[in-house]
């Protein structure tokens, strides 16, 4: 599969908010959306933890095109700490319980909205990163640095 398209986020985006999802943009895809200059092969998205958030997330992903089997629409409704899809017109991850982050509400009190984007903080980001602390993650780190510095100045 080739590389994440802004196009996928909007689809996300729309498709979510038609459903009334409660999830904020992660990982990489969340720092593109910041302004981060890279690419990636998947959208991570930290989503609230809750069977009705869960069960609309389902509906959401099904309207995307994703072919969920029932034991990953289980997976979904039960907040599963860690979902991977590679079933659908994109790879997308959700993650219900990320490393270096401490409850989801947390992060949404401190998210970005960019161009109607819901987006963990650069440093929600850093942290989790820092946390998984996985060899793909540790030679980011310091480009994410980096940009969190150019980030915060361009914002003030």
């Amino acid at each position: 599969m080739g590389a994440f398209e802004y196009r996928q986020a909007q689809e996300i985006r729309d498709a979510l908010k038609r459903h009334s999802v409660r999830y904020l943009f992660i990982g990489k895809s969340g720092a593109i959306l910041l302004g981060f200059p890279d690419t990636t092969q998947d959208a991570d998205l930290l989503v609230d933890r809750s069977p009705e958030n869960g069960r609309a997330l389902v509906n959401a992903l099904r309207e995307l095109g994703f072919a969920l089997t029932d034991e990953h629409a289980l997976d979904i409704e039960r907040g599963k700490d860690f979902v991977q899809l590679k079933n659908g017109p994109f790879d997308l991850d959700l993650i219900f319980a990320p490393d270096g982050i401490e409850c989801f509400s947390d992060a949404w009190e401190r998210h970005v909205d960019v161009e109607g984007f819901p987006v963990c903080h650069i440093d929600d980001i850093i942290a989790s990163k820092e946390a998984a602390n996985r060899q793909k993650d540790r030679e980011t780190l310091p480009r994410l640095r980096a940009f969190r510095e150019y980030w915060i100045r361009q914002r003030s």
